[in-house]
């Protein structure tokens, strides 16, 4: 068994569910504990980056001999639940070239080849710093990789998100939003003293989904096309018998470059005020919610460059562009001035009832990993690094 996959298998048996979004889930300590034990067994400087108690994340530093550039891989050792994946989710299995268990697509198929590359460039002596960070919660929101850029720099990053080995230079952001309609409460015999909110709210649910006809309409970027938006949850009411005080909507907007979660809160202000013109009876509150950016690294940034000639080398062609709908931590790196470049392993199955990741297609990236790392970090930094 090549070493990257053997790792994979290592990852996949431990327990690693978001909290987040399995309340009493294992979480990454771990993990955590596993990674960091590989790497201290390979002589890596490790830090464990705990500001949440019992979601750490790893960073593994393999110091350079001095005057290249560093370069940092970031992988994300959280999964998604376990409920309704056919067979053990953790137990894993290689069949048909293929390696199944939650988790081993998305993503310890990257985070595994991401080691095993880091370890063989630490064993290089490379020049440059190369940085593993193995990261918490990007599943939910992401503190994981905050946490990283408040602490350490590089001069470029891979995320190793699965990717089919091809290369994301672009992905969609979101931003979430939450619309309070208010009604009056009222026994549900006096609609001369009632208003019912949820039939008010009935009102910007339409609103939206004409919004999203428009915005599928007039696609602004090239490769991710439109952003759009839909709503995600509803609540409202009390009994039978009343007249709904409020009815609350969640919504996601997902956008692409050059939209923000305050041009998203706009939007909203802007289709609240024309249906309150035209009812003057409706009101509504807009509250602003999490919201993530959208990615965009240029083609002939140096690090796009380099992998993709690694890439190249080794698949013996030369890997596709690609543009992803969802979000990945690469946002939270580009916004801290780390340029960065998304690739990972081939396989399917992500978030499903069965998951898989393509074992030669792990084994390829350690070694495209490990050329782009040696290529990368041999080269000067430049005198405004």
């Amino acid at each position: 068994m090549a070493e990257a996959v053997d790792l994979l298998a290592q990852l996949v048996a431990i327990d690693s569910v978001n909290p987040d979004l399995v309340p009493g889930a294992a979480g990454e300590a771990a993990i955590g504990d596993f990674c960091a034990g590989w790497l201290q067994e390979r002589g890596f400087e490790v830090h464990r980056l705990e500001a949440r108690p019992g979601r750490p994340s790893i960073v593994g530093i393999a110091q350079g001999a001095g005057g290249g550039r560093s370069l940092m891989f970031n992988g994300h050792y959280d999964t998604v639940g376990l409920t309704g994946y056919d067979g053990d989710p953790l137990n894993p299995v290689r069949r048909d070239g293929r390696l199944y268990g939650r988790g081993a697509f998305d993503m310890k198929s990257g985070v595994a080849a991401m080691m095993v590359a880091a370890a063989r460039a630490k064993e290089a002596r490379l020049k440059g710093d190369v940085i593993v960070a193995c990261v918490a919660d990007e599943e939910h929101a992401s503190f994981g990789t905050e946490e990283v850029v408040a602490r350490f720099r590089a001069d470029a990053a891979i995320v190793t998100e699965p990717s089919h080995l091809e290369l994301t230079i672009a992905h969609k952001g979101f931003a979430w939003c939450e619309i309070v309609v208010s009604g009056r409460a009222a026994h549900g015999s006096r609609p001369d003293l009632g208003v019912d909110a949820i039939a008010k709210a009935g009102k910007f649910l339409t609103a939206l989904e004409a919004w999203d006809r428009r915005l599928r309409a007039h696609p602004r970027h090239p490769r991710l096309g439109a952003g759009s938006v839909h709503a995600s949850l509803i609540e409202g009411g009390q009994e039978w018998s009343s007249y709904p005080a409020e009815c609350r909507i969640k919504i996601e907007r997902r956008t692409a470059p050059g939209e923000t979660g305050a041009s998203v809160a706009e939007e909203i202000r802007a289709i609240l005020a024309e249906i309150e013109a035209a009812d003057p009876a409706f009101q509504a509150e807009l509250i602003a919610g999490l919201d993530r950016p959208p990615f965009e690294i240029a083609e002939n940034e140096p690090i796009v460059t380099t992998l993709r000639e690694a890439a190249a080398t080794r698949l013996g062609q030369t890997p596709a562009w690609r543009g992803e709908p969802f979000w990945t931590d690469c946002a939270i790196l580009a916004a801290a001035g780390i340029p960065c470049v998304m690739f990972g392993a081939d396989g399917g199955g992500a978030h499903a009832a069965e998951e898989w990741a393509e074992e030669r297609s792990v084994d390829a990236l350690a070694d495209i990993l490990f050329e782009t790392a040696q290529d990368f970090c041999e080269s000067a930094k430049s005198a405004d690094a």
